[in-house]
């Protein structure tokens, strides 16, 4: 069998807004523990073991040592054992991605070999392997440069909709005017698939209302949820939809890459690169608009440029800058700012 050691990486990060637990009217934190049903005293971490419930308070105990001697690939070997089409892998059995890399350059070779065959065939791998006392079932695709590994939920873990669901469709929906209009707001509200496009605005909506708070602002609430349509008035809305989609579309600017890709359809010839360039402002002129060690105002960080803002986390150094994200660097300006002012005052 061929082989190669690998090493498994973390494709993907959190950015949800994260709180402490506190008691209401007090800066207390409030901890979890782990504590004794039956004495109500805190156990440490080396004394938990785990126990299978066979009968009402009567319980097998696995020891850690035990469960891993039974683990199936003890060597967390990464077992391929078919080739499949991706295509035919339905999307409700992914759950987490990683990074695959060659764990060393004397192993670049074989890893390329598999990535290229990968991608010439266009198969993906099937595999197993075992990670903190858990097998999981995983897919191995190529990527340009890289392999990609996404653990699959096993079949029994994939729940049957027809006996979870409470109602589903009796029948198809019949061809008619309504299906029509529905198909063209479909084409009307069609776009290329860009993730950068999309932003999680409810975290940005949390992130505000925590720095307004902190800055003794008020934050407007959101609109409300729209109404169930009704069955009778489901032609009109449609035509509003559709109506509202191709207007908004009309209006919307073309971003500068859609922008060539639309006139090279067109047969437009390229414009030529202009060799005038704008003078970026001069670290005297952005540190005047806000005072050397003062992060400003939210409001007016969100108007700046990541460049800009890291420019700032630069000069009031703030730590960990060169990894954080434009929302990160805003929230850590406007912390060291808030901290600035507190402590003048």
């Amino acid at each position: 069998m061929v082989s190669v050691p690998v090493g498994l990486y973390t494709a993907v990060g959190d950015h949800t807004v994260h709180f402490h637990q506190l008691q209401r009217g007090s800066a207390d934190r409030v901890r979890n523990r782990r504590d004794n049903e039956r004495t109500g005293k805190e156990v440490p971490a080396e004394d938990i073991v785990k126990g299978f419930e066979v009968a009402e308070g009567e319980y097998v105990v696995a020891e850690p040592d035990e469960l891993d001697e039974i683990a199936p690939g003890r060597s967390q070997a990464i077992d391929i054992s078919d080739f499949v089409d991706l295509g035919d892998v339905d999307p409700v059995y992914f759950d987490r991605t990683y990074y695959i890399a060659p764990r060393g350059k004397e192993y670049t070779k074989v890893y390329e070999l598999l990535r290229a065959a990968l991608a010439e065939a266009g198969k993906a791998g099937i595999a197993t392997f075992v990670m903190r006392g858990k097998q999981y079932l995983t897919v191995l695709r190529a990527e340009d440069t890289l392999l990609v590994l996404q653990t699959l939920h096993w079949a029994d873990e994939v729940r049957d909709p027809g006996q979870e669901l409470p109602e589903l469709p009796s029948g198809r929906a019949s061809k008619g005017k309504e299906r029509d209009i529905a198909m063209q707001l479909i084409d009307a509200l069609g776009a290329p698939w860009d993730p950068a496009r999309y932003h999680d605005t409810y975290q940005e909506k949390v992130r505000e209302l925590v720095w307004a708070k902190a800055e003794g602002e008020e934050i407007a609430a959101a609109e409300e949820a729209p109404q169930a349509t009704n069955v009778d008035d489901l032609m009109e809305l449609l035509q509003g939809s559709l109506d509202q989609a191709q207007g908004s579309r009309e209006e919307e600017p073309l971003e500068p890459r859609q922008k060539k890709i639309a006139a090279r359809k067109a047969g437009q010839p390229r414009a030529k690169r202009k060799t005038a360039t704008k003078k970026a402002p001069s670290k005297a002129a952005r540190a005047s608009a806000t005072p050397r060690g003062q992060g400003g105002g939210r409001s007016e960080l969100r108007r700046l440029s990541k460049t800009d803002l890291y420019q700032r986390a630069t000069e009031q150094d703030i730590a960990g800058r060169s990894k954080m994200s434009r929302d990160e660097l805003i929230d850590a300006l406007a912390r060291d700012g808030h901290r600035r002012v507190k402590s003048a005052a």
